[in-house]
Formats: C-alpha cells, structure tokens, sequence
C-alpha cells in the first residue's frame, strides 16, 4: 500500500491575526484565522497547523478561545503550538479542540516534557517543532555539511526563531523521536518566506535520521516546491503558507497538480 503525501497550510498566528515574514521576521498581515482555516477545509488540506509565533518570547500560552473557534470549523487534523511548556498548557489546547500539540522552545528547555506528554496523551499527539538556521561557524563539531565551498552545520533556534542553542539539529530530532515526539515539524529558518523552495539537503537528513514522520517547512513559493520536497525526499508531508494565504494556489489545485505529476496524495 503507498502512503499519500499530505500537504498541510499553516496558520501563524500574532495578536489573533495570521500573519507570514520572511526567515522568521518582517512580518505582514494575511487575514483572519478563522476563515482562512475553514476555507483551506473546504479546499481539501489533508490537516492545518495553528502556530501562535509569539507566545513563548512573550512568555504567555496559546490563545486558545481562537483554537476552540477554529476546531469548530474544520473536519481535518488540527495541530496547535506556540508557548506550550507542561502538560496542563498542552491538556487545554487538546481540550479546546486540537488533535495534536506542537512543542518547540518548551521541549529544548525541559526535554522530560516529551516523554510525559507521550505517557499521558499518547505518541500521536506530540508533535516537535524544530526550527533550523544553518550555522557557518564549524569549530564546534556538529554533522557538517558542505555546499559549494561554504561548510556549515544546522542549529536549533528558540523563541520564534530569534534565538540559538547550539543544538544539532539532526542531533535533536534523533532525540525528541527517543524521548517520545511522534512527528517533527521542521522548518529551515534560511528558506522561510523566500518563496524559493524548501531546503532539501536539511530535510533529507532529519528525515534519514529518524523513523517518526517528518513535516518538512520553510520556503515554498509554488507547487513545483511542494513536488521537490516530497520527490527528492522521503518526508511525509509539505507545510506552506504564503502560497495558500494570498490566494495563489487553492489546496485542491496544489493537490491535482502533485497527483498529476505522481506523488500520491488523499483525494
């Protein structure tokens, strides 16, 4: 049996309003939530992720009134994060009508987390969010990479992606997947909002390194990114936003066109 691939729209979310930037800054408004998640419903988006981009520098939790009007409108997976730092802040997302909790800064600060979100709600709710900046300074010793003559290693960033910690990624997804994550969200901080495609190289590796699905994000400017990621990679699902948010591509014609170019995807 082939497994479909799933194309996911994502809803970042500031001050109640969605929002896009660009390598996780200069930020623009790009409409209302609640509509936005019923539309991309309607259009066939196999899930949607609800990201609250700002809750954990602010040190504040989700807005979850805006979750539980959101669950209220769609028929698919529902995977909400932003601020989630325990069990209780994770029990009132899935409470207001989440399916999945996403946990990035939260998990990097207290690792122990994963495991007893995974003992108490289950491995398939417990989705890692690991956001990746590549790093040029290679004396620390990390999985080194090489493009062109640039050498480089990937980093892990917290905070909306505003701050290091000089984690290895790939090292990190091996661990949150041992410590009781049941998917990775992945997102290369260098290619969000560049419209550019997704970054490949990074991708492959975080998928090649663990056995628990990955969401690959960051960089999709059309289509032919989402067929890129999915053909040139194993992961298992293509996270976008601003193709979807703007209008430019509707979820079904995205879907259509990825089907027709062989990748299976749910009908």
């Amino acid at each position: 049996m082939t497994l479909t691939k799933r194309v996911i729209p994502c809803l970042d979310v500031d001050n109640g309003r969605v929002v896009k930037g660009t390598h996780f800054s200069s930020i623009k408004d790009a409409g209302d939530p609640v509509l936005l998640a019923e539309k991309y419903s309607k259009e066939g988006a196999d899930e949607l992720v609800f990201l609250d981009i700002t809750a954990s520098e602010q040190q504040r939790e989700t807005i979850k009134s805006l979750v539980s009007k959101i669950a209220q409108v769609i028929d698919i997976p529902f995977t909400v994060g932003g601020g989630v730092k325990t069990l209780q802040h994770a029990r009132e997302i899935l409470l207001s009508g989440a399916d999945k909790v996403a946990i990035n800064t939260g998990a990097v600060k207290n690792p122990k987390v994963l495991t007893e979100l995974m003992n108490i709600f289950g491995r398939q709710c417990v989705v890692v969010a690991i956001d990746v900046r590549r790093n040029y300074n290679i004396e620390k010793g990390k999985n080194v990479f090489s493009e062109g003559s640039k050498k480089f290693w990937f980093e892990v960033f917290i905070y909306g992606g505003k701050t290091a910690t000089d984690l290895d990624a790939i090292d990190w997804a091996k661990e949150v997947e041992r410590l009781g994550a049941g998917e990775i969200l992945l997102t290369s901080i260098d290619a969000d909002g560049t419209k550019e495609g997704y970054d490949i190289l990074l991708t492959n590796e975080v998928v090649n390194a663990v056995t628990i699905p990955v969401i690959a994000s960051g960089g999709c400017g059309e289509p032919s990114h989402i067929l890129d990621v999915l053909k040139k990679s194993n992961v298992d699902a293509a996270l976008a936003a601003s193709i979807f948010h703007y209008e430019t591509y509707p979820v079904n014609k995205v879907k259509q066109y990825l089907k027709e170019n062989g990748v299976p995807v749910r009908a």
